[in-house]
């Protein structure tokens, strides 16, 4: 058996696994690999945009692992939060002995969590503007549920480079980065 492959395996489970908040807000999907991804890449921009140093090696495994105990406990959305209780010791012990990097992923798990580095910081940051590029998008599409998640969301981004973020993503429509010059022969023709 190899520890290394089981790690393989675990982390595949998160492209199956759907954040269930969701649920609630009535439309769009996304799985916990697709916002791992993405808050990882958000955070990266943070760090350029930072006016402190950032380790981004440590802040790009800050938001790569932060949901890896989902794989064992599924996707607890804020309602789910209110009546559930996980066992984080036996959790802790569990991820920390399954892999050689258990131990890694826990402080990293655990850092993200307690949200007191700078690194910490930004990747909570990027994890809530994941979820307002999120919102965003479901509100271009129509849904008017999106607003009121918006409001609640925008007030837990903490850094001054994850607020100046956050308002330019909401400012700007989720497909202008893809239709661009609407003006532009390319959009008419499609050659060019």
């Amino acid at each position: 058996m190899s520890e290394w492959a089981n790690l393989v395996h675990e982390l595949g489970m998160l492209a199956r696994l759907e954040r269930s908040g969701l649920h609630f807000l009535g439309s769009g999907r996304q799985s916990v690999a697709e916002h791992s991804h993405r808050v990882a890449c958000i955070a990266l921009i943070l760090a350029r945009r930072c006016k402190e140093p950032v380790d981004e090696a440590r802040l790009a495994w800050l938001c790569l692992f932060h949901d890896l105990p989902e794989t064992r406990i599924g996707d607890h959305n804020y309602v789910n939060r209110k009546y559930l209780r996980v066992d984080m010791e036996r959790l802790r012990a569990d991820i920390s002995t399954a892999s050689p990097l258990g131990k890694t992923l826990i402080a990293a798990i655990d850092e993200f969590e307690q949200g007191d580095t700078l690194e910490a910081r930004l990747a909570r940051d990027a994890d809530q503007i994941d979820l307002l590029a999120l919102l965003r998008e479901e509100a271009d599409l129509g849904n008017p549920r999106a607003e009121g998640w918006i409001r609640t969301c925008i007030e837990r981004v903490q850094t001054p480079a994850g607020r100046e973020l956050a308002s330019e993503v909401l400012a700007t429509p989720a497909d202008d980065w893809w239709f661009g010059n609407k003006h532009d022969p390319h959009w008419v023709t499609g050659k060019g």
